[in-house]
């Protein structure tokens, strides 16, 4: 039984109209693994990212609990809901059977004239390097992860990837299939790994200063408190050996 809906912007579109003519759409692959693809499409001008599942997840996942295609509809529409920006959702849902997920897909539109900062730092583009830009990105990055660990959520996987600006210096998060709420000491600990995955490129990128300033945002403080310096040394050692 497949339960399927769309947002009022693309209700013109027969090919969005029905799970199976979403997995039926021929579109430019752009990712692929076991359990999912990604394909672009253009329609009256405007492109949609087609995010396809044909299994609910790994380990546990694949029996129990939220398919990952699920956990990142509804990821992305809290990010909205929380003031953060993030890509729109315009069509999402999936199908089960007696045994459980069938399949499932979600629809975003693209947020024009964006890139990841991963992709910046690998192109070194000079933007990096320009300390007011920097800044602007910064405290909106501080802002919105900020929203997110208020709320007891972590978002698992806060790479320089998955997030997007652009040409305003407008930030975006997108891509939160795993993340999720957490409570007490497991909380502080996927925080401190949200943190450090921001640092893991940032550590290359961005001067001291900048790092600090970014942490210091991120509290809504002008100074670091013991606790402050205790977390950052555990943000510092998170990858230590491993990368």
């Amino acid at each position: 039984m497949a339960d399927w809906r769309i947002d009022s912007s693309v209700a013109h579109l027969p090919e969005f109209a029905t799970l199976d003519a979403v997995f039926a759409l021929a579109g430019e692959r752009l990712t692929s693994d076991p359990l999912s693809e990604v394909v672009r499409i253009e329609r009256d001008g405007i492109r949609y990212y087609v995010k396809r599942y044909h299994g609910a997840g790994k380990g546990l996942r694949r029996y129990v609990g939220r398919p990952r295609v699920k956990a990142e509809w509804q990821n992305l529409k809290r990010f909205a809901k929380w003031g953060i920006a993030t890509a729109p959702v315009v069509a999402w849902g999936m199908e089960r059977s007696p045994r459980g997920f069938t399949r499932g897909a979600m629809i975003t539109r693209e947020i024009p004239d964006t890139l990841d900062l991963a992709e910046l730092a690998r192109r070194e583009d000079p933007r990096l390097r320009d300390r007011v830009w920097v800044d602007k990105v910064s405290r909106q990055l501080a802002a919105a992860t900020r929203t997110l660990h208020d709320h007891h959520f972590v978002h698992n996987d806060l790479k320089w990837r998955n997030l997007l600006v652009d040409g305003q210096g407008v930030l975006y998060l997108i891509d939160c299939p795993a993340g999720a709420f957490w409570v007490g000491h497991w909380l502080r600990w996927r925080i401190v790994k949200d943190l450090a995955c921001l640092d893991k490129v940032a550590k290359y990128q961005l001067s001291r200063t900048q790092r600090l300033r970014f942490y210091l945002q991120y509290r809504g403080r002008a100074r670091l408190s013991d606790n402050d310096k205790g977390r950052i040394r555990e943000v510092l050692d998170y990858f230590k050996g491993r990368e």
